[in-house]
């Protein structure tokens, strides 16, 4: 009998070498201990996070804007709804009628408060602008005695209040005689430390010493290489002075009470103010001070949607190089 091909080589033959016995395997190293993977935070305590931030904004926005929805409201009632329901309940319709009164009230004086406060806060906020830009861009773009110690100043005119200035400043102003006119709410309002610190710093990030080397070989002036070459370059940040000014003026109460006695000069932040000064022996006047602060409140809105592209941009400026 044939033996099977399993038997042959499992059988040695007489006469050949036996087979060199295999070797054990050798026992094997013991095996390291993984590291241990960071616990990772749970889904729940991340959605939780998020969910408490998400609620503090939404506090912090309906305290912002719960004045203005009461104003709003409040607009839009007549005057015995004004008085009789809720300070969030809607009335009557009587928007147009309460603006209709307002404009109409004492020949029209709430209309040239509006135009006056317009006149102060776009040629005030636009010379304003300039002069900070022009003197930022100086403060970068040349070198002169004492210019670090003068851009100290600067900085320490941002430090004062402007109320400590007021008295100040109707003093110069009375010895000019230029009080109770136009000139005396307008000039004060030109200078701006803050404008010149922020222009300063826009200057340095977007005006490159190379650009003003080159246009000074090809032969430009000073004066066109300032309008021509640099000023777009500022155009950003001319736009976001030319903001904070505009609310600053716009806002600026207490320098037009200081300086103004004639209520045709009034800014329309002082008229609202005598209004509401005299509701309590004219209450007809109250629906005529909500109506109006709501009207005085859409030159600032217009003003911030129409313009935000450039100051947004102005404002991140140098954040990412």
């Amino acid at each position: 009998m044939t033996p099977s091909p399993a038997t042959g080589a499992a059988t040695a033959r007489p006469g050949s070498a036996p087979a060199p016995a295999t070797p054990a395997p050798a026992a094997s190293a013991p095996r390291r201990a993984a590291p241990a993977t960071p616990a990772r935070t749970p889904r729940g305590s991340a959605l939780l996070s998020r969910t408490a931030v998400n609620a503090a904004l939404l506090l912090v926005a309906a305290y912002t804007l719960m004045p203005l929805a009461w104003l709003v409201l409040a607009a839009t009632k007549n005057r015995r709804d004004l008085f009789a329901t809720g300070p969030y309940a809607l009335g009557d319709f009587s928007l147009l009628t309460n603006l209709g009164e307002v404009f109409a009230y004492d020949d029209g004086i709430f209309g040239r408060w509006l135009a006056n406060s317009l006149l102060y806060t776009v040629v005030g906020s636009t010379l304003s602008a300039l002069i900070s830009v022009a003197c930022g861009y100086a403060f970068h773009a040349y070198e002169f005695r004492h210019k670090e110690k003068l851009f100290g100043v600067v900085l320490a005119g941002i430090l004062v209040p402007a109320t400590v200035l007021q008295l100040p400043l109707y003093l110069m102003a009375s010895a000019a005689d230029a009080v109770n006119t136009y000139w005396a709410y307008l000039v004060p309002a030109l200078v701006n430390p803050f404008g010149v610190y922020l222009a300063r710093v826009f200057a340095e990030g977007h005006v490159p010493d190379e650009v003003l080397a080159a246009g000074r070989v090809d032969g430009a002036g000073e004066l066109r290489l300032f309008a021509h070459v640099s000023f777009p370059m500022l155009w950003p940040g001319f736009v976001t002075i030319f903001l904070f000014t505009f609310t600053a003026i716009w806002n600026n109460f207490y320098g037009a009470l200081t300086m103004l006695n004639d209520e045709r000069l009034y800014p329309v932040s002082l008229g609202l103010f005598m209004w509401n000064r005299s509701v309590y022996q004219q209450p007809e006047l109250y629906p005529l001070v909500i109506t109006g602060s709501l009207v005085a409140v859409v030159p600032l809105v217009l003003a911030f949607l129409g313009l935000q592209r450039f100051w947004r941009s102005g404002l991140t400026a140098g954040a990412v190089k």
